[in-house]
């Protein structure tokens, strides 16, 4: 049995040496694979939504700077971010007309481009007619220089002691008929804000991953000898918690796929997917080109979004990617969980009635007893002038 730090901000060894740490990856990365310890680092990465057009960084870690919308900016809580915050505007958003900037910004000190903001331009119709303003500059990176104890070392990296300087960013593509260069200006500004984790938070989702990974069918790896990691998750609640089986995280304490609710095989961690015998996407190998994802990857119970940070503990298993696919940016519901809406879904065929399985309250997601899954994929229009069978 492995005793921990007394530190509540600790999760070494009791009576360690040195200074305190909340995160400790040798945990599960002492014993692992190097396959299982990439998959797990992975997941502690972010992917861009909008990739480099979008002024975003790719595969760096989720405890990083956020680009903040302008136009989901009331949708947020600018003191989640604990590792800083960039907003952007496009061109349309931040001036009125050439030269000219929008009223609303002039004197408000809250957001100032060239500090805490930039300006994204992707077309050259948004570059001529709402251009930068003459003094502006190029956004840039900045290292700090300890000869001359100033920020002075230009780089494209956004690690260590840095600044951002300059107001905008060149995204601009070649559209096919203008014959013009491409331009792409200026370094990466952040990573996707709904992906966001703090450093803690973050590590706590890579031990219940990895603790899940233990827990796969034909795991190679034994419970017995990752007692560090086990006093991990018990020190945070989270070694027993009830959710795992109520969402089907785990099954009879085995990984499951939060979606279909089918064991998690360890090998299909690394496999490459397969659309075979998969209902409703049989031919999307054909119709979508090859693809290099793996079976399985990181499943979110719930999606992420702006209004509040879903990338937590008892948020993250593993699923299978094409319920990923088939969920999309839903939550996803258990049997357990749907019962509490007491929303019946019942068929009716002729005076025969059959119970089918519990709604949730937007009723956009069913589920029956056995497992299986409905989800509404389009809304309907719910204007009361349209005619039947339209």
């Amino acid at each position: 049995m492995v005793h921990l730090c007394t530190n509540p901000d600790c999760n070494l060894p009791i009576h360690h040496k040195g200074k305190h740490s909340f995160i400790y990856k040798k945990a599960w990365e002492a014993l692992f694979r190097t396959d299982d310890i990439n998959k797990i680092q992975k997941a502690g990465y972010c992917t861009p939504r909008g990739g480099a057009k979008g002024g975003y960084q790719n595969h760096v870690n989720r405890n990083s700077k956020v680009i903040i919308p302008y136009e989901k900016l009331s949708e947020v809580t600018l003191d989640n971010y604990k590792d800083g915050y960039v907003i952007r505007f496009f061109p349309s958003q931040y001036f009125s007309e050439k030269h000219i900037v929008k009223e609303e910004f002039i004197n408000d000190p809250s957001i100032v481009v060239g500090s805490n903001a930039f300006v994204l331009y992707r077309t050259y119709e948004d570059f001529e007619s709402l251009p930068p303003l003459p003094d502006w500059q190029i956004r840039s990176i900045l290292k700090y220089d300890k000869k001359t104890k100033t920020h002075c070392i230009p780089s494209n990296d956004r690690r260590g002691d840095i600044i951002d300087r300059g107001h905008y960013l060149l995204r601009i593509s070649n559209s096919g008929t203008n014959k013009k260069q491409n331009l792409f200006e200026g370094p990466a500004q952040g990573i996707f804000a709904p992906e966001y984790a703090d450093a803690n938070t973050n590590f706590l989702c890579q031990a219940v991953l990895a603790w899940l990974i233990i827990k796969t069918e034909n795991s190679p790896y034994k419970e017995d000898d990752f007692e560090h990691l086990k006093a991990i998750l018990e020190k945070h609640h989270l070694l027993h918690s009830p959710h795992y089986e109520n969402n089907y995280i785990l099954h009879n304490g085995k990984t499951t796929c939060p979606l279909c609710q089918r064991v998690i095989m360890h090998k299909e961690l690394s496999e490459l997917i397969s659309f075979d015998d998969e209902e409703g996407l049989t031919n999307s190998t054909e119709q979508a080109g090859s693809t290099r994802s793996t079976k399985v990857n990181l499943f979110h119970m719930v999606p992420l979004c702006y209004s509040s940070l879903e990338n937590i503990p008892t948020q993250v298993a593993w699923g299978h990617a094409t319920c990923n696919t088939r969920l999309g940016q839903r939550q996803c519901f258990s049997y357990h969980s749907l019962l509490q809406t007491d929303l019946t879904i019942e068929i009716h065929n002729g005076q025969e009635r059959r119970f089918l399985g519990y709604a949730n309250a937007e009723q956009n997601f069913i589920r029956s007893q056995n497992g299986d899954v409905w989800i509404r994929i389009s809304k309907g229009d719910p204007s009361p002038n349209r005619v039947e069978g339209e």
